[in-house]
């Protein structure tokens, strides 16, 4: 069902049963993931001097906002930048831009535009960057400020379908990721998720460990 969240931070949502039951998000169940491409970015940021910790603040400060952006565009808002640097500013435009470009020659209807939904069968929630008609598709649109696109992002997209069916809107023709770069080298990719089936298997299985480890806890 299509529910509500209290917001804790910008960047953070808690989801709730409809009996008021907290339950976890689908970037929180997906932390059960070995994730070693991960392991060997940061090893390469140590070597290099970088402190990983900031860097990752800085980057997902900058993918925030160039969401906001993004959702405020398609909605007809204009977006509050006054708690963003002029770099992250800079770099959230570029991919705002990249957007843009991929825009001219496809025509997005959105029927909503990050949503919370929750699941009370499986009791998890997320939220779903973009739901609409793209090319008069049904299509799940999710929005990645990334150089790259991971494993764990294809498992995340197929949860939010598993999250679409428990709403009218429950089979989408497309599942897309947009992965967006903020800076000019590093891109801009669109790509179709399939093997939907078996990654929403995966998510499944990741759901039930991670209860798995809280009960050991």
């Amino acid at each position: 069902m299509v529910a509500q969240v209290t917001k804790r931070a910008k960047a953070h949502r808690t989801y709730a049963l409809a009996d008021g039951t907290i339950v976890p998000g689908v970037t929180t169940v997906l932390q059960v993931l070995n994730k070693p491409a991960l392991v060997r970015w940061a090893n390469r940021l140590g070597l290099a001097g970088i402190d990983s910790t900031k860097y990752v603040d800085d980057k997902a400060a900058i993918g925030e906002l160039a969401h906001q952006m993004i959702a405020d565009y398609l909605r007809g808002e204009k977006t509050d930048t006054s708690e963003y640097s002029k770099v992250q500013i800079d770099q959230a435009e570029n991919a705002l831009l990249s957007f843009f470009e991929w825009e001219k020659s496809n025509q997005i209807e959105p029927i909503f535009i990050e949503e919370p939904i929750v699941s009370e069968t499986w009791k998890f929630g997320g939220t779903v960057d973009c739901f609409g008609k793209v090319n008069n598709k049904l299509t799940l649109l999710d929005f990645k400020t990334s150089a790259s696109i991971f494993p764990e992002m294809k498992i995340q997209v197929a949860a939010y379908c598993i999250l679409l069916a428990e709403t009218q809107y429950c089979h989408p023709e497309d599942v897309t990721i947009l992965r967006i770069g903020r800076t000019p080298d590093e891109g801009f990719e669109v790509h179709p998720v399939n093997h939907l089936h078996k990654r929403k298997e995966l998510f499944c299985h990741c759901l039930a460990i991670y209860h798995l480890q809280k009960e050991l806890k």
